[in-house]
């Protein structure tokens, strides 16, 4: 097996030498040398991560393949507890529909089916050095690229269909701000340090969405514990924001406040 051939599912079925193996082919191409081959589950499956270091910076192996990217709202339910305090954020002036499913629905992208190569990502975001227009022209001269936003998300979720990358909760009682322990700073299936920071806000090649967090905006606003949270899902791509905001005639201005992640092709 090559790594060109490599997807998500083969990934998880590989046993740990063969993994290795792949890791090192990564890392003759990457230039760099294997940090480590870890053993993890996810989904209930067997996963392997792997960190590959190259010119000082950690890089996660991204398998890739055909995957299917975004939230399937015909196929989720909100608890009475998400649906009541989306309510109440609604009552105080927030939301974009009259419930927790057309909220959604304005917010998260839609249910698809991609091709993606295997790539190396970043295992951390980096703040922007550059305004966002010139970013692209920044990191190729490392041999470097930003992401497209199907990347961050597939590398996000690695596969899973929850609303998070962690599942379909989180905690009602508080922000992701105020919840020091809480699943977003765990590391992800492939070991991504990813959808972990509401006052982050990652941006890719595309231009009409930021991933991984709103820039504190709904922490700052008083949003509410739910819509706290959903910058951190996985499909959420904050059009409003991106659109009206990020790469907007602020955002010239404010490239510092902004992050990305940079992807190594293999």
């Amino acid at each position: 097996m090559s790594l060109t051939d490599l997807t998500l599912d083969q990934w998880r079925s590989l046993d740990l030498s063969t993994a290795r193996r792949l890791a090192r082919q990564a890392a003759d191409l990457a230039g760099g040398h294997v940090v480590a081959v870890e053993a993890a589950e996810h989904l209930g499956a067997r996963l392997h991560r792997v960190r590959i270091e190259r010119d000082g910076q950690e890089f996660a192996l991204v398998p890739g393949g055909t995957v299917t990217l975004g939230f399937d709202l015909d196929a989720w339910q909100p608890t009475p507890e998400q649906a009541a305090d989306y309510q109440e954020s609604l009552e105080e002036g927030f939301g974009y529909g009259p419930d927790l499913r057309a909220h959604l629905a304005q917010v998260l992208s839609p249910r698809r089916r991609v091709t993606l190569a295997t790539v190396l990502m970043a295992v951390e975001d980096e703040n922007l050095t550059e305004p966002a227009a010139d970013m692209p022209a920044v990191l190729a001269a490392r041999g470097l690229r930003m992401p497209n936003s199907d990347e961050w998300e597939h590398a996000c979720g690695a596969g899973a269909t929850t609303l998070f990358r962690w599942g379909d909760d989180c905690s009602l009682d508080r922000i992701p701000y105020d919840d020091p322990l809480g699943p977003q700073h765990r590391p992800n299936a492939l070991g991504l340090h990813i959808a972990y920071d509401t006052y982050r806000t990652e941006l890719t090649s595309d231009v009409t969405a930021v991933h991984g967090g709103d820039g504190g905006e709904s922490a700052c606003g008083g949003y509410g514990h739910l819509l706290g949270w959903l910058p951190l899902a996985t499909a959420n791509r904050h059009p409003f924001l991106a659109t009206e905001f990020v790469y907007g005639p602020e955002g010239e201005d404010m490239y510092e406040d902004f992050s990305t992640r940079p992807v190594l092709a293999l």
